[in-house]
């Protein structure tokens, strides 16, 4: 079994505390209101305007035996800029205003989900960070187009309320691909335990941020 194959039979547990959070159920049913989906979003943007951070720091801390690991660090580094403001604009679209989300606070599930990306990365393994990246974009694979399509329907949204889930749906499959590669190119075993273990973690941090989210926050960002 290859190493990719063995981090999903590891992790399936705690891929379903995240996707079976009560909102996504809820989202896929069309029982939600728009305040829901602006809460998801603000969440959303206070973790991706870290991504860049984290994959540089993870670049900085790989070792010269990992180049080839630095260099698709690299290249990731390049199609992830700017994503928060994607996410800033859906949130205008959808009638809030983008500059109080700016200046929010994230929630405690989100901003714990953030420091413990930073920490594993420059305390204990940088490749830990790969944990984050298959939490992140397989969750994106898995539900993100299905999810804006249940939310676009409920209310009647055009089309350029939903650039990040959209985007993310469309173009992570890619990263999944390339992902997929470079973890079966991972072969020490303590390394493969390393991203193991943050994937569980981040499956229950990423849970924890889709159990917290609460719509009435969101009506204190409205235009």
């Amino acid at each position: 079994m290859n190493f990719y194959k063995e981090l999903q039979n590891e992790t399936e547990a705690a891929r379903a505390h995240l996707l079976n959070a009560p909102i996504i159920d809820r989202c896929l049913r069309g029982d939600i209101v728009l305040a829901d989906y602006v809460a998801f979003l603000c969440q959303a943007y206070h973790h991706v305007k870290h991504t860049t951070s984290l994959l540089m720091a993870t670049g900085a801390r790989l070792p010269e035996s990992r180049e080839w690991l630095r260099e698709a660090v690299a290249e990731y580094i390049e199609e992830e800029l700017g994503h928060q403001e994607w996410i800033l604009n859906d949130i205008a679209i959808c009638g809030y205003d983008k500059n109080k989300v700016r200046a929010s606070r994230p929630n405690p599930g989100t901003e714990l989900m953030v420091a413990y990306a930073y920490d594993t990365i420059n305390r204990i393994d940088p490749l830990g960070f790969f944990g984050m990246v298959l939490v992140l974009e397989g969750t994106s694979v898995g539900i993100a187009n299905q999810v804006a399509d249940c939310v676009q329907a409920a209310f009647a949204l055009p089309d350029k309320a939903f650039t990040y889930l959209r985007s993310h749906g469309e173009v992570d499959q890619q990263h999944i691909k390339t992902f997929e590669n470079l973890m079966n190119k991972i072969t020490e075993s303590t390394e493969q335990k390393q991203i193991i273990h943050s994937a569980r973690m981040f499956y229950q941090l990423y849970g924890n941020v889709f159990r917290e989210l609460d719509p009435e926050q969101a009506l204190h960002f409205l235009g």
